[in-house]
């Protein structure tokens, strides 16, 4: 979880401030204090959201063929994991470290200056970190987490912290409807500018992810995840948007040409396939030629994963475009929400819409869950861009069912696949699990003809914990979870298990 260098340091730390308080006391600075307050921690934490958001989903979406890497073979691609690596550990090291702490710091503000606004949004962040965390990786830290002078960590079950993640929404709850304290929330609030209402709808949102993610437990309760889902996000007004200014490499859009970090990445043939109308047999989807690009001849395909960007095909007219929609180059700017400037969508009002959607068509209330697909194929396409014709035309189109008895659950979760396109990958890879990768579900989805070495021809179902926390510095305790095993990414985490 965290290095032993890091820790000692910590210890050498608290020693000195012990053991030297009248030394340090002189030498303070009052015009300069040392103990930060919540709206200068709340900026940074922000940004680490959508780092490990951004990070991981860069092989979350080779999971869910999102996209492809260029060249043939990758292991994400053939559902493995690059061995010896961080890679798509942001998550992981977000949760314990960058994030980490600075959670009790905001906590800890909140509560000596009477801000409970600012308790509720950290508890919220906490809350939903724990829930993304766990979704990649099944067991984590639970107890022992920053606990002070430890150098492993046991682990505890996935069941147990989301439990944790329902206590601290209920928490964060209790401490926005707190009414008689100093309002300050909007001062660091990049997201909802103090506005404590859709703070609530974004705990709301967490929570009904977290219940939509039991649909497989016998526990499972509909009605519960309908009541979330219509507490969370009421338009696309309510999102969760990390803003970014897009000045440098420091201030944009991970997914933007200034960061290049999308460089080798290439739009994959299932999607292509979806919004072409040939997965399954439709009509072309408006938000094709916003999303993505044509080859040079004009045709939009794809990459099957593991295949590799075909470069050198009839003079390049079959090359893909990369995601910023250019070839062979890094532009200035980029296509939808690969440019600079592009804010970052943590959650959304069409994710909730498709969470209760799925919910009432479990039930069998198919008006609920009709109206609710609706809705939430109304918001991907106003999210995207789509013209006010093109969105009337398309939502008159077989593509989407015309009255609820014609809806079917496939419907549902392949518009919802595509309505979380890139920004929300662990979603969308959360619930094609449930689902076991079902073909029924999602219509034309195939694994490559061979997988990783290590699968023994299973695809992927969890991330190994971060490699250079875990791995070097607390393995005996992977051990005990099987994690030490090459083949722990295919063990079905606890939530997608009957």
């Amino acid at each position: 979880m965290r290095s032993k260098i890091f820790i000692s340091i910590m210890t050498v730390m608290l020693l000195i401030t012990s053991g030297c308080t009248d030394y340090l006391d002189i030498n303070e600075d009052p015009s300069n204090p040392q103990v930060a307050e919540g709206y200068v921690i709340l900026p940074p934490v922000f940004g680490q959201m959508v780092r490990a958001s951004a990070w991981d989903s860069r092989y979350i979406g080779q999971y869910v063929q999102y996209w492809t890497w260029s060249a043939a073979g990758n292991v994400w691609d053939l559902q493995g994991y690059a061995a010896g690596s961080d890679a798509c550990g942001e998550y992981w090291r977000s949760h314990y470290w960058s994030i980490g702490t600075n959670i009790n710091l905001i906590i800890e503000d909140g509560i000596k200056n009477n801000r409970p606004d600012y308790i509720g949004a950290a508890k919220a962040i906490r809350a939903w970190s724990w829930q993304g965390t766990t979704d990649m990786h099944g067991e984590m830290i639970l107890k022992q987490a920053w606990e002070p002078n430890r150098y492993v960590f046991d682990y505890d079950s996935q069941e147990e912290v989301y439990k944790e993640v329902v206590k601290l929404c209920n928490e964060a709850l209790a401490e926005f409807d707190k009414t008689d304290y100093n309002k300050s929330l909007s001062r660091g609030d990049l997201i909802y500018k103090g506005d404590i209402d859709k703070w609530k709808r974004f705990v709301y949102g967490i929570l009904a992810r977290n219940a939509i993610n039991l649909s497989n437990k016998s526990s499972f309760n509909a009605d519960k995840v309908i009541e979330f889902a219509d507490k969370a996000m009421s338009s696309n007004a309510d999102n969760f948007n990390v803003p970014h200014n897009g000045t440098g490499s420091t201030d944009a859009n991970f997914y933007g040409p200034l960061r290049n970090n999308m460089g080798s990445w290439r739009q994959s043939s299932y999607i292509i396939g979806l919004l072409n109308g040939t997965l399954p047999d439709t009509i072309v989807d408006p938000r094709r030629n916003i999303m993505f690009a044509a080859c040079p001849d004009g045709v939009f395909r794809g990459v099957a994963p593991g295949s590799g960007d075909p470069n050198n095909v009839a003079n390049n007219v079959r090359r893909i475009p990369n995601l910023w929609g250019a070839l062979g180059v890094v532009p200035t700017t980029g296509k939808w929400i690969f440019d600079n400037k592009t804010p970052h969508t943590l959650m959304s009002y069409h994710e909730m819409q498709f969470i209760k959607a799925e919910a009432a068509f479990k039930k069998n209330d198919l008006t609920t869950a009709y109206n609710a697909f609706r809705n939430g194929v109304t918001a991907s396409l106003d999210f995207i861009g789509v013209t006010a014709a093109d969105k009337t035309k398309y939502l008159a189109s077989k593509a989407v069912p015309q009255n609820a008895q014609a809806l079917t659950l496939s419907h549902i979760m392949m518009q919802k696949y595509i309505a979380l396109y890139a920004m929300n990958s662990l979603e969308t890879w959360n619930d094609m699990r449930r689902y076991n990768y079902s073909t029924d579900v999602y219509q034309g989805f195939s694994f490559p003809s061979t997988l990783f070495a290590d699968n023994n021809r299973l695809p992927a179902q969890r991330v190994r914990p971060r490699f250079n926390s875990e791995y070097v510095w607390n393995r005996d305790a992977l051990a005990k979870i099987g994690a030490d095993l090459p083949t722990y990414h295919t063990k079905p985490v606890w939530f997608t298990e009957k």
